[in-house]
């Protein structure tokens, strides 16, 4: 709503909404206006306008469609745009579950977004780095192995198509080949047969291509920072297909969504979802659905919210919560900040 404005003389009969719905807007929003014109004490606090003789009413009032077309604009757009990503970004991943110690992790992840102008497609070179484990770098050696394996492969390279979505590895020979190459200078600092097991382990899950891809398409921050760019976009419910744990299958969960534009620079888009097809905690960690339908099954709540900017719509920032409870006792939580760095 512009500031330009005049001053309405009241006449018989008017209303606050009688005034309002003539101009298109609601009574709140032409009180809201009158008011931060106004002096103090001709502020209006009631419907009825008794006793008050004129009312400041907007000279220029956009529609709804303007609004709405305003809201898209600044958004960011649908299809993806290789501008949508920063170069860098801080996690801070959080566990808490009942049965096991809390763990916090944070580390950095490298981006590099290019369209490929072959194909209607985008190549997204991705790499992880700088962990820290609960305050601490890695202490345990087997966690340092297997971070250190996982980095040894990267940048990895993803396709991604025109909404944001990976369909696939880049290149898949080179992963395997990459690891392949380093692996002598990994057994020469990590030595005996719990490493070389867990080595080779490693070494096999690579090489299964599509279980390697499903790996990172179930963890939390790749749910959360490579959305689907219609997400942005929708305006009624929708069914989303989710991960509630990694290497877990996906569940359909029923998606809402509320947006906040209330700031001149970025707007804020927040999506809930809970699941619709229920399972047990045992199903859902092994990553196997059991024939029969489960005696205690749990329910999930996913929300994802992402800060972008208005002007050259890139991503700020991205948070994620997952839970999962039985009845009333939570079991499962994982949260993820993702924050441009």
């Amino acid at each position: 709503m512009d500031i330009d404005f005049l001053e309405y003389k009241v006449r018989n009969g008017d209303t606050l909404n009688s005034i309002a719905s003539r101009l298109g807007i609601t009574g709140e929003e032409l009180k809201l206006f009158h008011n931060s014109h106004c002096q103090r004490m001709n502020r209006i606090w009631f419907d009825n306008l008794n006793e008050v003789k004129s009312v400041f009413v907007p000279i220029y009032v956009k529609t709804e469609k303007q609004k709405d077309q305003e809201r898209k604009n600044a958004l960011p757009s649908s299809p993806l745009s290789d501008s949508f990503f920063a170069k860098t970004y801080k996690v801070t991943e959080a566990f808490k579950s009942p049965f096991e110690p809390s763990l916090t992790v944070d580390y950095s992840v490298h981006l590099n977004v290019r369209k490929d102008k072959n194909r209607n497609h985008y190549l997204l070179s991705y790499s992880q780095d700088h962990f820290i484990s609960n305050g601490n770098p890695p202490d345990a050696k087997m966690s340092s192995l297997s971070i250190t394996c996982m980095e040894s492969i990267m940048p990895i390279d993803f396709i991604i198509n025109e909404q944001g979505k990976i369909i696939g590895l880049a290149d898949h020979k080179k992963v395997t080949q990459t690891f392949a190459e380093k692996r002598k200078d990994l057994q020469d600092f990590f030595i005996g047969e719990i490493a070389e097991k867990y080595m080779d382990t490693f070494e096999k899950n690579i090489a299964d291509e599509e279980f390697f891809l499903q790996q990172f398409q179930s963890t939390l921050v790749f749910q959360v920072l490579l959305p689907k760019m219609d997400w942005f976009h929708k305006k009624t419910d929708w069914t989303e297909n989710l991960y509630f744990l990694q290497n877990s299958f996906s569940i359909p969960c029923n998606m809402n969504i509320v947006q906040e534009d209330e700031n001149k620079d970025h707007i804020k888009t927040s999506l809930r979802g809970s699941n619709t097809e229920f399972y047990s905690l045992q199903e859902i960690k092994s990553g196997h659905k059991f024939n029969q339908e489960a005696e205690d099954p749990v329910s999930g709540e996913f929300i994802i919210e992402y800060t972008t900017h208005k002007k050259n719509k890139n991503l700020l920032q991205a948070s994620g919560n997952v839970h999962l409870w039985r009845e009333a006792e939570s079991v499962q939580q994982h949260t993820i900040t993702i924050t441009q760095g």
